[in-house]
């Protein structure tokens, strides 16, 4: 019988970070933290997953769409690194078995569902998970957002899907808990307490007692559209926390990279 698998929402870093250096005039190990917590979850784990569930910032549908595809590819949705960026490799199998239980357990839900299994895993699973599990020898599935970016629909998927975890199959929603491009790499004072207000309050927000009826209502946080003009980096965690059901939301991982403030959260 498989043990129970938590649900997680990681940080997946800028692009192909951690395969480069960082850029001039940056901290040399400006992203050396972030992948030494992403090295450490195969071991956190209470047992070899049968299989990974992805949720990526980098993939929005109509209504949730699943890759089931045997060898998914690989798709360099980046711009501007350097050349061997674009030549990474991921060689993860993927599990149509999986794929067919999302899509039943969020129809069961009331969800439309659809299929792509041409497109290939965006940067956002294929750059973490490089790190998480390396060998890339355990199955995965991504999934798609839903255009719109409700929150609450995604709380609800998360939920739908929560079963899955006493089936051997960890959940992970890949984003950002703080996106802002324009301001990432600033050092504007202002920026950098909204970054870290918006980061206290979904701390307070993830770990407490009425968690998914806080995270629907982000938007209105301190700081929050300062650190995220547009959702998508972190609407995966809401899938995360859906898919956590009772249990507690509790942090993981933080770090502060140029004055922004980053998280990542564990549910189970």
């Amino acid at each position: 019988m498989a043990l129970h698998q938590p649900s997680l929402f990681i940080p997946h870093g800028g692009g192909p970070c951690f395969f480069m250096p960082p850029r001039p005039g940056h901290p040399p190990d400006l992203w050396d933290r972030m992948a030494a917590f992403l090295r450490g979850i195969a071991a956190s784990l209470p047992e070899r997953p049968r299989a990974v569930l992805v949720i990526s910032g980098h993939w929005e549908e109509p209504a949730p769409a699943v890759n089931g595809a045997a060898h998914p590819g690989l798709l360099f949705d980046y711009y501007g690194f350097p050349a061997h960026t674009y030549q990474l490799t991921y060689p993860v199998p993927g599990d149509a078995v999986l794929a067919a239980e999302v899509r039943s357990m969020l129809e069961t839900a009331g969800f439309v569902t659809g299929e792509d299994d041409q497109r290939g895993l965006d940067h956002g699973v294929f750059v973490p998970f490089k790190l998480v599990f390396p060998d890339a020898d355990i199955p995965l599935v991504q999934l798609s957002l839903i255009k719109g970016l409700d929150p609450a629909a995604h709380i609800a998927m998360g939920r739908a899907l929560a079963p899955l975890r006493d089936q051997g199959v960890l959940i992970v929603g890949s984003g950002m808990s703080y996106h802002n491009l324009r301001h990432i790499y600033g050092a504007e004072a202002e920026e950098n307490a909204a970054s870290a207000a918006f980061d206290e309050w979904l701390e307070a927000a993830v770990t407490g007692p009425d968690r998914d009826a806080a995270l629907a209502q982000w938007a209105q946080a301190p700081g929050a559209r300062q650190s995220h003009p547009r959702e998508e980096h972190l609407i995966p965690l809401m899938v995360a926390a859906g898919a956590g059901g009772s249990d507690p939301g509790v942090r993981v991982y933080k770090d502060e990279l140029l004055g922004k403030t980053y998280a990542g959260y564990r549910f189970g």
